[in-house]
């Protein structure tokens, strides 16, 4: 028997926020039931963005249980972009840690969580692209480097807690150690795929906000290291336009900063057909 913390037994046999919401306007599904374990994760967010309802469904054992239960407690309440910071680490301090061998419970509340929040962005979250290493659960190599980068794993039994591959015939156990050799020798970041949005399904006030949440993010706190700054003038269909302040705004490579900073972020997180002018004549 798995050797249970008392607020895991807790959470599964007293599982908070069990059920559907029919107005939910975030919702995420991972997993399958034909590798074991399958999780629906139901949102209610408000125009301020601030997850105000969640409620899950799921197919699994004690620990998926627990752990979809504690992900719904503790997202309510909280925005989106904070919710979006939530590690399967964060799931399983919260239930005072889970068995080893049951980690991969809580990445799927993790992933459950991402696929919600793309959901309401009007984003496509795609399937980890690579190539499949172990066909018993379906994990591709994409997937197994990314969880070897962000939880640190060393060994095959780690590989199998978090992402369940290699848990099943055992033939990809050999692929498994060659993953983990490359990791250690190359020391490179895991190659995690990035969301891929939808065009049809984003419209002008949708483009915006995501626009100033990559600025307010990611690009305002890098101009302003150098003195410079960025306000969004405009979007007029795919072409965003902005205005350089500051330092930014007189530099002689404002034009290098638009294109292969500002634009290229825009491209990765929002739509990759963007493209960014200044507003200067």
């Amino acid at each position: 028997m798995w050797d249970y913390t008392d607020k895991v037994k807790d959470y599964f046999l007293n599982p908070r926020n069990v059920g559907q919401i029919d107005d939910a306007n975030a919702v995420g599904e991972v997993g399958s039931l034909a590798c074991g374990d399958a999780l629906k994760l139901m949102l209610k967010v408000d125009a301020n963005e601030v997850i105000t309802d969640a409620k899950f469904q799921t197919f699994g054992c004690a620990s998926a249980i627990a752990s979809s239960s504690a992900l719904t407690e503790m997202v309510k309440g909280k925005s989106l972009a904070e919710a979006a910071k939530i590690t399967n680490e964060d799931i399983a301090n919260f239930l005072g840690g889970l068995p080893k061998e049951k980690m991969h419970c809580s990445v799927m509340g993790r992933e459950a969580l991402e696929a919600a929040i793309a959901n309401y962005r009007g984003i496509l979250l795609p399937k980890a692209e690579g190539e499949v290493v172990c066909e018993c659960f379906g994990v591709t190599d994409v997937e197994i480097r990314r969880a070897i980068e962000e939880s640190h794993l060393r060994t095959v039994e780690e590989i199998t807690n978090f992402t369940k591959a290699g848990g099943g015939c055992g033939k990809c156990h050999d692929r498994l150690r060659e993953l983990l050799a490359e990791s250690a020798k190359q020391g490179a970041k895991a190659k995690i795929i990035p969301l891929r949005a939808v065009p049809r399904r984003l419209t002008n006030i949708q483009k915006i906000k995501l626009i100033e949440e990559v600025f307010e993010r990611e690009v305002r706190p890098t101009l302003r290291k150098d003195g410079g700054d960025i306000e969004l003038i405009d979007v007029d269909g795919d072409t965003v336009i902005v205005s350089l302040r500051g330092a930014c705004g007189s530099c002689a490579k404002s034009r290098t900063t638009l294109k292969e900073y500002v634009e290229k972020r825009l491209r990765e997180q929002v739509l990759d057909t963007l493209t960014v002018e200044d507003d200067r004549p």
